[in-house]
């Protein structure tokens, strides 16, 4: 099976402009061949990485601004925000896991949520996890998910499964993931270089699964002239903001291909889906190396409401 990671940037902090990028991404990857295709954390419509760059209370008014802008930008399910991403999945048969921001329009209506989306070949949402932790100045702009995407699904190309960013260093978290029979584990972040990759690797070997980290390649260049502040955001036109490094791992260790480092484009590479549970007969974390005499976790997969109308 053929994989693709999305290195190229999205058209920062414009929804309607991402899209139609991503549409045409979803039809070059189809045209070479691939059947899965990975969009890295918080790509539609750009991650908020000026949350980084602004210091507390004295940037709390532009951070008001640039919200505002990545609000009216953000993904509503409730409205069928992900209709056209669904459609391209379908017109190419193809699985496809992407990270964007999720506006709740259900409920609050306001409230931003940092997602990950799986959507299988037939066009189906097979599953939406929001971010369970937001990092540091991440909680100045998303909320907190629940438990009810903690899911491995199945798809075209085996069962998969996400955690974004910093969630994979939460043990419990992978641990939820591994004891649901995982082939194919994604990761989309914003975090890149040798820490970030000696994670993946870790991953790799301790959950016995092909391991799929991106992250968004992004230079300064790629800021459109009219997103708020950007010009005191992004002095240096030169600057890597981000450098991807798009990475596949092997079951059990081991690298498939990558990191993709500062460069723009597709990471493709062939996958076995079933040398994953045939890595786990040397190390199962919920098999026979699972001590449940021991250790047991529970997992509340129950959606967190805010109200129950009665009527």
């Amino acid at each position: 099976m053929k994989l693709a990671i999305v290195q190229y940037p999205p058209v920062y902090l414009d929804l309607e402009k991402t899209m139609d990028r991503a549409v045409a991404i979803v039809a070059e990857a189809a045209a070479k061949g691939c059947q899965m295709l990975v969009f890295p954390e918080a790509w539609i419509p750009g991650y908020p990485t000026f949350i980084w760059r602004l210091p507390p209370g004295a940037g709390m008014g532009k951070t008001d601004a640039l919200y505002a802008r990545l609000q009216a930008n953000s993904v509503d399910l409730s409205r069928d925000g992900m209709a056209r991403l669904q459609e391209a999945a379908k017109d190419h048969s193809m699985v496809i896991v992407a990270g964007y921001q999720e506006v709740d329009g259900a409920v609050s209506g306001s409230t931003l949520f940092n997602s990950c989306i799986i959507i299988d070949a037939d066009g189906r949402i097979a599953n939406n996890h929001r971010k369970l932790m937001p990092t540091n100045p991440e909680r100045m702009v998303w909320g907190f998910g629940d438990g009810s995407g903690l899911n491995v699904v199945d798809t075209a190309v085996g069962r998969v499964g996400a955690l974004l960013c910093w969630e994979n260093y939460m043990p419990l978290a992978r641990y939820a993931l591994y004891a649901q029979n995982i082939d194919i584990y994604v990761a989309p972040t914003w975090d890149s270089g040798e820490t970030w990759l000696a994670t993946m690797q870790h991953i790799a070997r301790e959950g016995g699964c092909w391991v799929v980290g991106c992250a968004t390649a992004l230079e300064a260049s790629d800021i459109p002239a009219d997103v708020p502040y950007r010009d005191e955001l992004f002095p240096n036109a030169d600057e890597w903001v981000n450098p991807g490094d798009a990475v596949v791992y092997k079951p059990f260790g081991g690298v498939a291909a990558g990191p993709m480092h500062k460069k723009k484009g597709l990471l493709i590479t062939e996958i076995d889906v079933a040398e994953a549970r045939a890595s786990r007969r040397k190390f199962d974390a919920n098999g026979h190396y699972a001590r449940p005499d021991v250790f047991q976790l529970t997992v509340n997969r129950a959606a967190m409401k805010p109200v129950n109308f009665a009527d």
